[in-house]
């Protein structure tokens, strides 16, 4: 190996041409997917207060937003609903209405978009009076019960017109028993993206408000299906049971604090993988910011870069829209 003065890795980094020309990973617009929320009511937006900048949306507005992500270059949307109190049930009914709040939602921005994808979260908590993501049954949250009924959503969700369906619920099992619903109702060519590596993080606090699971949950917690932070290998073996059951891609959930399962996942199985930059990465992110602690911009392309580099083919992030632009120049 050739040792300094000869060899010099500053010569590569003197100007900007060649730092781009040797620059191993690049960031675009087609790596971003936008999470949003939508709320009911006509012309309404309301900020999410945990979440700087980010804002439930009724539908209309939510149809002209996602508007402005496609001529931005995004390709997808991830849609999450914020589910009035008094359509919240023990069992979560409201999940399986072939009119609730996400399926109105997706039909609108389908019919004004059609060619940009939508995502549909499936798990059971922005409808459940126990903020769960699945059916309690004395006191602990059962899976095939709530399988079943996932299986539901995900056919009311295509039919209204899902690009993609992403469970997040954790259940054993549930891809294969979503594909199955899902072909055997006549969508074959809808996608799963599986929450194959969700953790049990403490991160998730402002999404939870922003859906309103957070009052419904309370102190209750999601240990018993949602994964051990402290756990690798257990992740690689999740990920290999959704990919059997038949996932099209996988997502690591949160993102910062697990770069290393997103680049054992990828690394082991070359499948689309993608990772989640949850509501506590952005907001601990932007509030750091908005203190004058941090550089927005410079932060945000740093975090979804380092994805990038630990191997993700995409990322969910709140602050798609603002890398969007800044990508643009």
């Amino acid at each position: 190996m050739t040792t300094f003065p000869k060899t010099r890795l500053r010569r590569n980094r003197t100007e900007d041409w060649c730092r781009r020309l040797v620059r191993e990973n690049q960031l675009t617009a087609n790596d971003l997917i936008w999470p949003v929320f939508v709320h009911e009511g006509e012309d309404r937006r309301e900020a999410v207060p945990s979440m700087p900048g980010v804002e439930r949306l009724s539908i209309d507005l939510l149809v002209e937003a996602v508007g402005q992500a496609k001529d931005l270059g995004i390709p997808a949307v991830a849609l999450f609903p914020a589910t009035p109190p008094d359509k919240k049930t023990v069992d979560g009914e409201e999940a399986v209405n072939p009119d609730n709040l996400v399926c109105r939602a997706v039909r609108a921005v389908k019919e004004r978009h059609p060619d940009i994808g939508v995502i549909c979260d499936v798990a059971l908590d922005p409808y459940t009076t126990t903020g769960q993501d699945g059916l309690v049954r004395d006191g602990y949250v059962v899976n095939d019960e709530t399988v079943a009924v996932l299986c539901r959503q995900s056919v009311v969700q295509a039919q209204a017109g899902c690009d993609v369906i992403a469970p997040s619920d954790m259940m054993d099992g549930r891809i294969g028993a979503i594909r199955d619903a899902l072909d055997d109702a006549g969508f074959a060519r809808v996608k799963i993206l599986s929450y194959a590596a969700k953790y049990a993080s403490g991160f998730y606090g402002p999404f939870r408000d922003a859906v309103g699971s957070k009052a419904s949950l309370g102190q209750g917690d999601k240990r018993t299906y949602q994964m051990d932070p402290a756990n690798g290998d257990e992740a690689e073996r999740e990920v290999a049971l959704d990919v059997d059951e038949g996932a099209d891609m996988v997502m690591v959930k949160p993102g910062m604090p697990y770069l290393d399962i997103v680049y054992r996942v990828k690394q082991r199985f070359g499948l689309p993988t993608f990772v989640y930059q949850v509501s506590g990465e952005y907001a601990m992110l932007r509030a750091a910011a908005d203190n004058g602690w941090l550089d927005w911009d410079k932060v945000l392309l740093e975090s979804l870069l380092g994805f990038k580099r630990a191997g993700a083919d995409g990322v969910l992030t709140y602050g798609a829209v603002t890398a969007a632009k800044l990508l643009q120049g």
